[in-house]
C-alpha cells in the first residue's frame, strides 16, 4: 500500500505505514489462553460485528476450545453459515469442526441467539413459585416490558451471559453485542434496568404490599387513592391496575435483578473477560469506536484491543491513483500507449475497422479503412457508447486503470482514517482483517475471516 502526499503542487509517494508489531493484536494469544473465559465483541452496527464473533467462536473451537457464541443478531444468514437449520434460546452444537494441528484438545463450537423474551421468562420461572410464575407471565404489563422494554435486550443478554458462565460447560463464550443506536447501551442497560425496578415509582406502587393487612391499606387508603388517581388519568386505569398487580407478584424478584445486574458488572470488569471493540476503517464507524474504547477504560473493563474490519488492499500498490489516473487520460485521448516506440499499433483488425461505425484516428502510415455502409439518416456525432463495436484493448486498459485509482483513493482514506485512530488511542492493539470479496454464507467463509484476523 502507498500514501500520497502532497507538496505544493508536486504529488510524491510513501509507503504507507504498517501496524507497529508491538501494537498488533495477536487473536490466537488470546484465544488459546485458557484464562480467557469470555470474548466480549461490540461496536457499533453494520461493522460485522457478528461475524467476527462467530469466526472468532469457530477459529477458537478448532484449536481446542469448548465455545460457545452467543449472538443477538436475527438473521439467517448465520446460522446458515454454520450449518444449522435455525438459532434459538437454547445453545446448538456446531458440526464439521476441523481441528487444527497441534490443537490443545477435542474443540467443540456452540452457537444460539438470543431470544429477549424466553430469557426473561425463564428468570421469573427461576426465581419465583409456580403460581406467582403464572401470574407474572400472564400480566399484560410484563409481556409489554419482557418484549420490549428500552434497555430489556441488553439486559437480558447479560443475564444469558452469566446463566451460560454459571453451567461452566464451556471454558470460551463468545459474546456478540446488541445492535443499538449507542454502543455503550449494553453497559448501561444492567443499572438502567435495576435503576428501574428500583425506582421511586415501583417502591409507591409496592408500598400497599408492604404494609399489608385492612390498617395499613386504610392508612395510606387517601394518599394512594390521590397517587393513583392521578397516574390513572395520565396512563389508564385498565394499565395503572396491571402495572400494581405486576409489581405485587414481582415484589420478590426485584432485590435479584439488581443481585445480578451487579454480579454481572463485576464479571465483565474480570481479568478472564476480553473486550474486542469492532469497527471498520471509516471515519464514523471509528469515532464511535474511540469514544468506546474511553468507555471502556472509565469503567475498568479490559479492553483486548481493536477490530478493524473490511481493510482494503491492492496488489498494485506501487501505481499511484495519480499515475493511474493520467494513463487512463493518455489512452483515451491519443489511443497510445507511452512506450518506446510510442505506440501499440494497429487497434484493430482491418476487419473491425471495415465495420466500424465511429473508428479512431488511425496513424499516417496505416492504411485507409473502407468506407462503411452509412444508415439512411446517419447521426452526425454518435454516442460511442451506443455503438456495437466492442471496447477495444486500450478502452478496456484505460478503464482497469481508473478502478484501480479509485482503490487508491479509497486505501488512502481508510489509512488516514486509521491513523488518526491510533494516534489518539496508541495503547490499543489493532487487528485488520482485508475486506473478503463476497459475503460470509458457510463455515470456510468464517475461517477465512479468522486467518485475515489472526493475520
Amino acid at each position: 500500500m502507498t500514501r500520497e502526499r502532497t507538496t505544493g503542487d508536486r504529488t510524491s509517494q510513501e509507503p504507507a505505514r504498517s501496524l507497529d508489531p508491538d501494537r498488533t493484536l495477536d487473536v490466537d494469544a488470546l484465544i488459546d489462553d485458557p484464562k480467557t473465559r469470555i470474548v466480549v465483541c461490540c461496536g457499533s452496527g453494520g461493522v460485522g460485528k457478528t461475524t467476527t464473533a462467530a469466526a472468532i467462536g469457530l477459529r477458537a473451537a478448532e484449536r481446542g476450545r469448548k465455545v460457545v457464541v452467543l449472538t443477538i443478531d436475527p438473521a439467517r444468514r448465520l446460522a446458515q453459515s454454520m450449518g444449522i437449520d435455525s438459532l434459538d434460546n437454547v445453545p446448538r452444537r456446531v458440526k464439521s469442526i476441523e481441528p487444527v494441528d497441534g490443537a490443545a484438545g477435542s474443540g467443540e463450537l456452540h452457537a444460539m441467539m438470543l431470544d429477549m423474551k424466553r430469557t426473561f421468562d425463564e428468570i421469573v420461572e427461576a426465581h419465583t413459585d409456580k403460581e406467582r410464575a403464572k401470574a407474572i407471565l400472564n400480566n399484560p404489563f410484563y409481556q409489554s416490558l419482557s418484549a420490549g422494554f428500552a434497555g430489556t435486550q441488553e439486559y437480558m443478554a447479560m443475564e444469558k451471559l452469566g446463566q451460560l458462565r454459571s453451567r461452566d460447560e464451556w471454558d470460551l463464550i463468545v459474546v456478540d453485542t446488541p445492535p443499538s443506536r449507542s454502543a455503550l447501551d449494553f453497559l448501561d442497560a444492567p443499572k438502567r434496568l435495576g435503576s428501574f425496578l428500583d425506582g421511586k415509582l415501583i417502591r409507591l406502587l409496592m408500598a400497599p404490599a408492604k404494609v399489608g393487612g385492612r390498617a395499613g391499606m386504610k392508612f395510606l387508603n387517601a394518599g394512594m387513592s390521590m397517587m393513583t388517581g392521578a397516574l390513572g388519568k395520565l396512563l389508564g386505569g385498565q394499565l395503572l391496575r396491571d402495572v400494581q398487580m405486576f409489581v405485587t407478584a414481582m415484589d420478590s424478584m426485584f432485590g435479584g435483578f439488581r443481585t445480578r445486574a451487579d454480579a454481572t458488572y463485576r464479571l465483565l470488569q474480570a481479568p478472564g473477560t476480553a473486550f474486542l471493540v469492532v469497527a471498520s476503517p471509516e471515519r464514523d464507524a471509528l469515532r464511535e469506536a474511540a469514544y468506546f474504547v474511553e468507555r471502556l477504560a472509565a469503567d475498568d473493563m479490559p479492553l483486548a484491543g481493536l477490530v478493524l474490519n473490511r481493510v482494503h488492499g491492492s496488489g498494485a500498490a506501487q501505481l499511484s491513483a495519480e499515475r493511474a489516473l493520467a494513463a487512463a487520460e493518455n489512452l483515451e485521448e491519443s489511443r497510445i500507449v507511452d512506450q518506446e516506440d510510442g505506440k501499440v499499433g494497429v487497434r484493430n483488425s482491418p476487419e473491425n475497422s471495415a465495420t466500424s461505425e465511429n473508428p479512431a484516428p488511425s496513424d499516417p502510415e496505416d492504411p485507409a479503412p473502407s468506407e462503411a455502409p452509412t444508415d439512411p439518416e446517419p447521426s452526425e456525432d454518435p454516442d460511442p457508447s451506443e455503438s456495437s463495436e466492442d471496447p477495444s484493448v486500450e478502452q478496456l486498459t484505460a478503464g482497469l486503470l481508473r478502478l484501480h485509482a479509485e482503490r487508491m483513493q479509497l486505501l488512502a482514506r481508510e489509512q488516514r482514517t486509521r491513523d488518526r485512530f491510533t494516534a489518539l488511542h496508541p495503547e490499543v492493539a489493532v487487528a485488520e482483517v482485508a475486506a473478503l470479496p463476497g459475503d460470509v454464507h458457510d463455515l470456510a467463509g468464517l475461517r477465512a475471516v479468522g486467518d485475515r484476523l489472526a493475520g
